[in-house]
């Protein structure tokens, strides 16, 4: 995809539709293209935080171990959804294990590159905050749906 389509792309997604024309333009530079088969990790807990990453095709789900239950999937992520929100926070680690269950095209954005653009241009930083933290929000929802459905029966 060139820059221009890519910045279209941008420009019609969800998380970004709505922003500036000037930062559509330069996500657009900065995102690189990834393509992960079935069984691999994107990132794992405890990684450094270092892209965020939008989902074009495929299925990427989050986990986290639990002792004496092995790996629980909080959430299954598909096309048109965002994941990696910890990049806003500098030596931030990832929460979850990332995990390809679907061959899967991304698009990584840097998350050094992110932050620095956000402390000198506060309007983007501000709108990339607020749409990070419906991001929060969905996954503090999921993972709660997963602990009632874990801890929630009755003794």
């Amino acid at each position: 995809m060139s820059k221009a389509g890519l910045e279209h792309y941008l420009g019609e997604h969800p998380f970004f539709r709505g922003m500036r024309p000037k930062d559509l333009a330069w996500l657009a530079e900065l995102a690189e293209p990834l393509a992960l088969e079935v069984g691999d990790y994107l990132y794992r807990e405890g990684d450094e935080s270092k892209d965020f990453y939008l989902i074009q095709e495929g299925l990427v789900r989050l986990e986290i171990h639990t002792p004496g239950r092995g790996e629980l999937v909080i959430q299954t992520l598909g096309p048109g959804e965002v994941l990696g929100w910890s990049v806003m926070l500098p030596e931030t680690r990832k929460t979850f294990d990332a995990r390809i269950f679907q061959a899967t095209r991304l698009l990584a954005f840097d998350a050094a590159a992110v932050r620095k653009r956000s402390e000198e241009d506060h309007p983007f930083g501000y709108e990339l905050c607020k749409r990070f933290s419906r991001v929060i929000g969905e996954r503090l929802q999921a993972t709660r749906l997963r602990l009632l459905d874990l801890y929630g029966q009755p003794h």
